[in-house]
């Protein structure tokens, strides 16, 4: 059994040809698609048009992905300025969350203005589904033994009455390690769920608090995960994450309660 337990999953789902589809992006397109039809339902309650989602999909990704690349080759500059040709090289792995939240958030502020849509509204509509999308693309880390926190027991693995199969993912390099992946994916779930629950309370949420509400959760959970992870990016001896988190939700629950002061519309009032 023991010996069972060393066996890691195969990263790749599929070869065709000289092509590799690895699970990694499998299931991150498949959390793209279910945040789209959820966000398509939504848009449609706030009397959003849902050509708006599809629209903003189609301009954000690309540029979430090329700045998620931006962000960590800038915070792993040392390697990458020796290694220059390795900068592009992103299926070699080396993206961050938090450098493709800011490029989605970029286009947003944008395409909104543009097409003169509340910005607030726009992003309430979207937010959970982002949350949830980033709980699910978690398990592309898992699939790719990325995200881990240090080096701990087969003892402790099992006092957390975990599956076989993540057990045998989490032993790696010759260790076992705290599957701090697992941990964050069941956070960012667990704030989908409370937010997807409570979204349609008449005169709960105004708006923008849904986003502030996923920003301020997110963020207090990245704080403590991150501390646990061993492949931080690092300014210095700072986590560059656990800073990001701590100035996001505290500037979250500023802004919560500025707003409540100003007295801004309800969520559920729509366009």
């Amino acid at each position: 059994m023991h010996n069972f337990l060393w066996l890691a999953l195969n990263p790749i789902a599929l070869k065709i040809g000289d092509l590799d589809i690895r699970w990694y992006g499998v299931i991150i397109t498949g959390a793209i698609f279910i945040a789209l039809w959820l966000s398509l339902k939504e848009a449609k309650l706030v009397r959003i048009d849902q050509d708006h989602i599809y629209n903003i999909l189609l301009y954000a990704l690309p540029v979430a992905l090329v700045c998620a690349r931006i962000y960590y080759v800038v915070f792993q500059w040392s390697y990458y300025q020796q290694n220059p040709g390795q900068i592009i090289a992103i299926w070699h792995g080396g993206i961050a969350i938090y450098g493709g939240l800011i490029g989605a958030l970029l286009v947003v502020i944008w395409y909104t203005k543009k097409n003169k849509i509340p910005l607030m509204l726009f992003l309430d509509v979207l937010s959970p589904t982002v949350l949830m999308a980033q709980g699910i693309g978690r398990w592309g880390n898992f699939m790719n033994q990325e995200a881990f926190g240090k080096i701990t027991t087969l003892h402790f693995l099992n006092s957390l009455h975990l599956p076989h199969f993540i057990i045998s993912q989490m032993y790696i390099n010759g260790y076992y390690r705290v599957p701090t992946f697992l941990y964050e994916s069941v956070w960012d779930l667990l704030g989908f769920i409370i937010l997807i629950s409570t979204r349609h309370i008449k005169k709960l949420y105004l708006r923008g608090e849904i986003t502030l509400g996923y920003l301020s959760w997110y963020s207090f959970g990245r704080f403590f995960i991150e501390g646990m992870r061993t492949d931080s990016l690092m300014l210095g001896s700072i986590r560059i994450s656990q800073l990001l988190s701590a100035i996001i939700f505290f500037v979250s629950i500023v802004l919560i309660i500025i707003r409540r002061h100003k007295k801004e519309p309800l969520y559920l009032s729509g366009v």
